[in-house]
């Protein structure tokens, strides 16, 4: 058990020092590494020992010790800084910060895609665009940008229906005069 302890954290600790492309944006290289890291530890993990119990027990520590961890993140803001990092803005109001994005070891690319899923259509729409430590892009668009809320559209429908009243209330309205709209013909 102490040797599954020993690897969780160091993957942990590898994990936390490489970036913060998290789960949440792996490319093909990241998907290669995790599968063959899975393998390189393995052994580490439960030694020689093949049992179908040594295997067992490896596994209910490792499931233990990140619930664990989860649960003191949750608990202590500050483990979880520690653990998790924190945010970094990589999008100021409509231009990418290619310091910031070097140093994450973000592409433009994925940029641009990540900013296109959340409903903007360039990048210079984005007020500000933060990676968290999940992996996760998280972007404000700017207000001339952002699409119609629910409450937009509700706003508008109320306005609607209030002018085909008023359109209707004007065409059932009689006519004083002898003129085009009552229905008779003017004289002529």
């Amino acid at each position: 058990m102490l040797r599954t302890v020993f690897v969780y954290a160091a993957m942990v600790a590898l994990f936390r020092f490489s970036g913060k492309r998290g789960l949440a944006n792996l490319n093909t290289f990241d998907f290669v590494v995790i599968f063959l890291l899975s393998n390189v530890v393995q052994n580490a993990i439960i030694g020689q020992d093949n049992s179908l119990l040594g295997g067992l027990v490896g596994a209910v520590t490792l499931v233990a010790v990140n619930a664990l961890m989860n649960r003191w993140a949750v608990a202590d803001t500050r483990v979880a800084r520690l653990l998790e990092g924190t945010p970094t803005t990589v999008i100021e109001d409509g231009s990418v910060l290619e310091n910031a994005t070097r140093r994450l070891a973000v592409r433009p690319t994925e940029i641009e895609h990540a900013v296109r899923i959340q409903n903007g259509e360039r990048i210079s729409d984005v007020a500000s665009a933060r990676l968290e430590p999940d992996g996760q892009l998280i972007v404000e668009l700017k207000p001339s940008a952002g699409n119609a809320s629910r409450g937009d559209i509700q706003r508008l429908e109320e306005r609607l229906a209030s002018i085909e009243g008023l359109l209707r209330a004007a065409a059932d309205r009689p006519s004083g005069r002898g003129g085009a709209h009552d229905g008779r013909r003017p004289r002529g």
